[in-house]
């Protein structure tokens, strides 16, 4: 199972040469290809082949390709990936309201309950206890909106009751970059598992095409924000950036098993679809 992520910065050729990646800077380094999970392309003075893609495609490496300010901006994604494909987008179209809002309350339910562990770790403890309370009062589809009431607490708790998501600071700035690169992850499960994106549980923004993406990352968000909270970062440029790459190779729980996040990422994501068919259990992600 791959377990790299490879960020490449600055000027450079990328190449590619009997499984493995050629980087030409100033000097030549290889990175063998079935290593890497995830490529983070930071620089717009990179170039590279149309072989080299296609190969990364094949092996479904995560390819992020970001803008002249080094953030994410797109992503490769394969048009083959799973071979039942067909028939699993005919199975999600037809996913019936019913089961949508009774998975969509398990997600909100553990994203609360993450974001509760997060304030236990600072000392929140009080806070904690207020969410726990709201993870527990979640209804099928969230209709009482204990998501949003959460937030609040949760947020002002986290980075002070002057904290805003709206806000132009270094803060967002992590957290957006954080949740771009756990977005770009879910993308890649969705579609090597047969679905669209574009077709969510409880999102259905007409302009969004990762809907579904957004749906089921919502209980990892809280890694980020422990990350960035932990950090204290003065400033957000690509020092602190590397360090958020950081995140995606941190150890966490799922199903009572170490692993890697992105590989646990892969685990929930297939748990989630499956439930959303035939009501099997999901296999949540959680901190050690």
């Amino acid at each position: 199972m791959s377990w790299r992520t490879v960020a490449i910065t600055g000027r450079a050729k990328l190449d590619y040469r009997m499984g493995y990646m050629l980087i030409r800077k100033d000097t030549e380094q290889r990175v063998f290809l079935d290593d890497v999970n995830v490529l983070i392309l930071e620089s717009t003075a990179i170039s590279l082949t149309t072989y080299l893609l296609k190969e990364l495609a094949s092996k479904k490496v995560k390819t992020i390709f970001c803008d002249e300010l080094h953030n994410p901006y797109g992503e490769l994604s394969p048009f083959y990936n799973n071979t039942s494909c067909t028939a699993n987008i005919a199975e999600q179209i037809a996913w019936e309201k019913v089961r949508k809002d009774a998975v969509w309350r398990n997600i909100i339910k553990e994203k609360i309950k993450n974001q509760a562990e997060v304030l236990r770790s600072i000392g929140e403890c009080e806070k904690a206890e207020m969410l726990q309370a709201y993870a527990e009062d979640v209804r099928d589809g969230d209709i009482s909106n204990r998501e949003g009431h959460a937030a609040k607490v949760y947020f002002n708790a986290l980075f002070g009751n002057s904290f805003s998501r709206g806000q132009d600071n270094q803060i967002n700035a992590a957290l957006n970059y954080g949740y771009a690169l756990i977005l770009s992850v879910f993308n890649r499960e969705i579609v090597a598992f047969g679905y669209l994106t574009q077709l969510g549980i409880n999102h259905h923004n007409t302009y969004n095409y990762f809907n579904l993406s957004c749906d089921l990352m919502e209980p990892v968000r809280p890694f980020v924000d422990l990350l960035v909270k932990t950090s204290d970062f003065k400033e957000f440029g690509m020092t602190e950036k590397h360090i958020m790459l950081g995140l995606l190779s941190q150890e966490v729980n799922v199903n009572g098993q170490k692993n890697y996040l992105t590989n646990a990422i892969s685990v929930y994501t297939k748990s989630v679809l499956n439930a959303i068919n035939s009501e099997d259990e999901i296999k949540y992600v959680h901190f050690l």
